[in-house]
């Protein structure tokens, strides 16, 4: 067995065997019924990484009575299927929202399982992605030749095993319209153990392949974490970072821009906030939109361009993601833009004019023209 595998099989799934919980007897009862209804898993190398009740980690991981909130609540927006993917599975596990791109779900587990996560009705439970819902699900992407473009998800693909994995990965990769191979993954950040030579020598095979790795919190970001990420990188593989935004987590400007500033030291492209998906049993970690716009303004100007990520929203009902941005075009019209800036200062940027399009029109007629012409790039 691999160091990761025992770190997995070493997992607390039960509320016995929580961190950090009161020591109320009728508490841990009541937590028991949300266990349930979402399931609990902390591998042991994530588990070690928790300081104490309510740090960052503890908060992603361990269930609250909160989660039942949405559930008892007959007026709460929040609902299973947040984003509708099953209304757009045309078969089993794969969503076809956009006109080129699926997402394939290629298992339901987890080397954790986010208290927020969006697929809450799915995670942790048995016997939901199978050998033949994967085929299914390859056919329709070979028989489809408008996609070019497939994200590996689940679940966390980085969980099935290396021949498995190999399998699938050389299926997709003989589709010729296949161009590109995503996998969405929390591996890294939370079992980094996984990553090893003999798995990035898999993944060299496919390329071009790309990661999107789920982090929220600087302190996900471990020596172990550094060495996965750079194995990857390593193997050629672009890693991009995806973050929820959530409230008593990273709901801060300093808090992100930490996060961000760090992920670029190992190698990670800052790429997402998302706005928290209005997921059953999730309430309690969502926070007002302009908050999400707060953190951005905090980034811009204040750190890296590279660092700054697009702030979204993946619209409820499968409106797809919609980008949303500060407000820093304050007015425009055809004579001028007034902008603002990360100082919260305005300036005026001229718009082009007709009289300017015109004379350079009759410059350019006038121009004689050469018999021919050497280009240097």
């Amino acid at each position: 067995m691999q160091e990761w595998q025992k770190q997995l099989s070493g997992s607390v799934v039960r509320v016995e065997d929580l961190p950090f919980l009161p020591d109320s007897i009728e508490y841990r009862e009541k937590l028991k019924k949300v266990a349930e209804i979402f399931p609990i898993r902390i591998n042991s190398y994530f588990l070690s990484k928790i300081k104490n009740e309510n740090d960052p980690l503890w908060k992603q991981v361990v269930p609250t009575l909160d989660e039942l909130d949405d559930i008892i609540d007959e007026e709460s927006l929040l609902v299973s299927d947040p984003l509708n993917e099953e209304g757009d599975m045309p078969v089993p596990e794969l969503v076809h929202r956009y006109p080129d791109r699926v997402l394939l779900m290629v298992n339901n587990q987890c080397p954790i399982i986010c208290r927020f996560c969006t697929r809450k009705r799915k995670i942790g439970f048995p016997g939901i992605v199978t050998r033949e819902t994967l085929r299914q699900g390859i056919e329709y992407i070979r028989s489809h030749s408008e996609i070019r473009d497939v994200i590996l998800s689940g679940g966390d693909p980085l969980l099935v095993p290396d021949k498995e994995l190999n399998r699938i990965l050389g299926e997709l990769r003989s589709i010729e319209h296949l161009e590109i191979i995503r996998i969405g993954t929390r591996v890294p950040g939370t079992l980094p153990q996984r990553v090893t030579p003999e798995l990035c020598k898999i993944l060299k095979k496919y390329h071009p392949l790309y990661f999107n790795i789920h982090f929220n919190h600087s302190d996900e970001i471990t020596p172990e974490v550094k060495k996965a990420c750079n194995m990857l990188a390593d193997a050629g593989i672009p890693l991009g970072s995806q973050t929820v935004l959530l409230k008593g987590v990273n709901d801060n400007s300093k808090v992100m821009k930490e996060l961000m500033q760090k992920l670029l030291k190992i190698r990670v492209k800052p790429y997402y906030i998302y706005q928290a998906d209005m997921a059953l049993g999730t309430g309690h970690f969502r926070t007002n939109v302009q908050k999400g716009l707060d953190l951005i303004s905090g980034l811009q100007g204040h750190t890296s361009g590279m660092g700054v990520p697009y702030f979204v929203i993946d619209a409820p009902g499968g409106g797809g993601k919609v980008r949303l941005l500060p407000n820093t075009v304050m007015e425009h019209n055809e004579k001028e833009v007034i902008i603002k800036n990360y100082e919260g200062k305005t300036f005026r940027y001229p718009q082009p004019t007709n009289q300017f399009h015109k004379s350079r029109a009759l410059v350019t007629e006038e121009l004689p023209i050469a018999d021919s012409c050497e280009v240097s790039a």
